[in-house]
């Protein structure tokens, strides 16, 4: 009774605050709208207010983002595949997220944008798809959803489960909430044994904690690989050409920094820049261009010449792609104390990868390719150019961490059928 009582409490607390903050929200879509014009959209879906009619969706996956998008492939396309006569719904959280998944399946699934972690908005959702099962990628623990969606029997699994050190820290602040909302989930499916202790120590029941593994290692390789690589060539030659992928803001002076270092020991060396966010595109062309760099779009260009200094990856969906033309991969989000991001799309296409020190969100992959010598860590800036340097200019060892971690990658196949096992109990039945 004591239990019941503090979970009323302290949820009422927590649905006071949110719906305080409505007005920051609203502010918060404003501000976003300036620097990326889609969040000036669909505002009603943020809401959960849809003028469609109400669609049955059985099966229900959230992905907040683009990575999240791409990790959560294997899975819907296996159960797209299995129960193809069950409807399902995608959401997430950001436009490009809702653009990946528009790309990847179209109208095989319904999208909308997740609503606010509002318990009426949330109640509206799960209304007007009528979920019989949720799947939350990685690391979305919204209290409300995960509540409503107990008090409604429908079963919540966080699946491809990660949980670093530093959010841990982060969600303490919410710990007396976050671990009972955490013990409504049917089961949490962690990508590694750290991240499973994590999740207990947020408070997930250890009984349900399941190490299926990461799904990343079991996204096939991208479509279409040798004709791309075979195009870019015809285009670009046989120049060295290195990629810098998911960069963010404080990582550009960096970036043009080491290619400028590069094209003085080999002048035709060529950048293919892909920044995290769109809203950076046009900043970085401007950018490479006020450094005396010659800038091609692939939005525009769509191939670089041979004069081209810079490839600028302006468009989405593609990057997994384009890791297979470069001599080394610079993934960014890791010189500055973001996280880093997915050290596998390189690694299974046969790239060599640097990256900086903060990997905080791929701790045990980053240590997983770098045991195997297929990661090269840079201190800073500086050091990025010396590194990077080196081994443009070392075409065997390059070689040997390509294999390192395509090796990696191979052996670590697996966590989807993991996966898919520890949610067959409450997945809708296959007509």
């Amino acid at each position: 009774m004591r239990t019941d009582f503090v979970e009323r409490v302290v949820r009422a607390a927590y649905s006071a605050a949110l719906y305080l903050l409505v007005p920051v929200t609203v502010y918060h879509l404003i501000w976003r709208g300036f620097r990326q014009r889609e969040y000036f959209q669909r505002w009603s879906e943020r809401y959960a207010h849809y003028a469609e009619a109400r669609r049955h969706a059985p099966l229900w996956v959230h992905a907040v983002s683009v990575g999240e998008v791409n990790a959560a492939v294997p899975l819907v396309d296996a159960l797209l595949r299995t129960r193809p006569d069950q409807r399902m719904v995608v959401t997430t959280i950001t436009p490009t997220g809702s653009a990946r998944v528009r790309a990847l399946w179209g109208d095989r699934v319904d999208h909308v944008y997740l609503p606010y972690d509002l318990s009426g908005a949330i109640g509206r959702f799960l209304d007007h798809f009528s979920p019989r099962i949720a799947l939350v990628m990685e690391t979305e623990l919204w209290p409300n959803l995960l509540f409503t969606c107990r008090d409604r029997g429908i079963p919540a699994y966080i699946v491809n489960a990660r949980l670093s050190a530093r959010s841990l820290r982060g969600y303490r602040v919410l710990a007396p909430l976050i671990g009972r909302a955490l013990a409504t989930v049917r089961r949490v499916c962690a990508q590694g044994r750290a991240d499973g202790e994590r999740f207990v120590r947020l408070g997930a029941p250890r009984e349900r904690i399941a190490v299926t593994g990461n799904l990343k290692y079991d996204v096939a390789d991208p479509d279409g690989l040798e004709q791309l690589v075979v195009q870019f060539r015809h285009y670009a030659g046989t120049r060295p050409t290195w990629i810098a992928a998911s960069t963010h803001p404080d990582e550009e002076a960096a970036v043009v920094a080491a290619h400028r270092r590069l094209r003085a020991r080999w002048p035709d060396a060529l950048l293919v820049w892909a920044p995290r966010h769109p809203e950076r595109f046009k900043p970085v062309a401007e950018f490479a261009r006020s450094n005396g760099l010659r800038v091609a779009r692939r939005s525009s260009d769509r191939w670089p010449a041979p004069e081209d200094a810079v490839f600028l990856l302006d468009t989405l969906g593609e990057l997994g792609r384009f890791y297979a033309v470069a001599d080394v991969a610079f993934v960014g989000g890791s010189l500055q104390p973001i996280g880093g991001h997915n050290l596998l799309e390189p690694a299974a296409v046969g790239t060599p990868i640097i990256t900086g020190l903060h990997l905080h969100n791929f701790t045990e992959i980053a240590a997983q390719l770098g045991a195997t010598g297929a990661l090269v860590q840079s201190a800073d800036a500086e050091a990025l150019a010396d590194d990077l340097d080196a081994l443009m200019g070392d075409p065997a060892r390059r070689r040997a961490m390509a294999e390192a971690g395509r090796l990696l990658v191979e052996e670590g196949r697996g966590a989807l059928q993991r996966t898919l096992d520890a949610i067959a109990a409450d997945l809708p039945s296959a007509a």
